[in-house]
């Protein structure tokens, strides 16, 4: 059974192993959520190269050897040499540092969820490797119920949230008005880009309304 978390990566050291169309993938998802990214391969698609030429990461022309994972706080094994993926996930293993095996999950600390991103709000998916396919289904649909706005509203939430506190003397008051206010009705203006709209009603409700349900 696995255990789901969000995981700060700002400023921490991965490296990951491979050149290829799955190195690629890892290495956007990496830098996206701020890790320092390191490449080693003897060879990478154009899309990291240019990457690494605009500084945006390190490429370390070389196949893995022993060691070239020092400091790291997380490796994914991306190469197509299985014998190279299995030395380097016994090193992470050995020093301390997480890994992750796409071709290999048995070797591997960790799974990366299928995710959607809008702005701060991350939506994931994962099936335990069970049906790759369905995660990718599932997050194809979670686009389309949450389209980019819903990014743009989440910005607006912390402001309304402390007026809420203040509205609301306890945890449990105020738990109860989020599970009524953050209705079907609200997140329908949010996806329809009313979002001031699903502000003024709100506020409505923390006032001492409430929003249509």
């Amino acid at each position: 059974m696995q255990y789901p978390m969000n995981m700060v990566m700002d400023g921490r050291l991965c490296v990951v192993l491979g050149g290829g169309s799955v190195a690629l993938r890892k290495v956007g998802t990496l830098q996206k959520a701020g890790a320092r990214v390191l490449v080693i391969a003897p060879e990478v698609l154009p899309q990291l190269a240019e990457m690494a030429q605009a500084g945006k990461i390190r490429w370390q022309r070389s196949s893995y050897v022993q060691g070239c994972l020092a400091g790291a706080f997380l490796v994914v094994c991306a190469t197509d040499d299985m014998d190279a993926n299995r030395q380097a996930a016994e090193e992470a293993r050995r020093a301390g540092i997480l890994v992750n095996s796409p071709a290999r999950p048995e070797l591997s600390d960790f799974s990366v969820p299928a995710s959607v991103r809008r702005g701060k709000l991350l939506l994931t998916v994962s099936t335990g490797n069970l049906s790759p396919a369905f995660s990718r289904v599932l997050r194809e649909y979670l686009e389309e119920v949450f389209p980019p706005v819903f990014g743009e509203w989440l910005e607006r939430l912390p402001c309304l949230r402390e007026e809420a506190k203040e509205r609301f003397g306890s945890s449990r008051e105020r738990e109860e008005f989020w599970r009524s206010a953050l209705n079907e009705r609200i997140l329908e203006l949010v996806r329809a880009g009313m979002l001031d709209q699903a502000e003024v009603e709100l506020r409505h409700a923390i006032d001492g309304g409430r929003t249509e349900s």
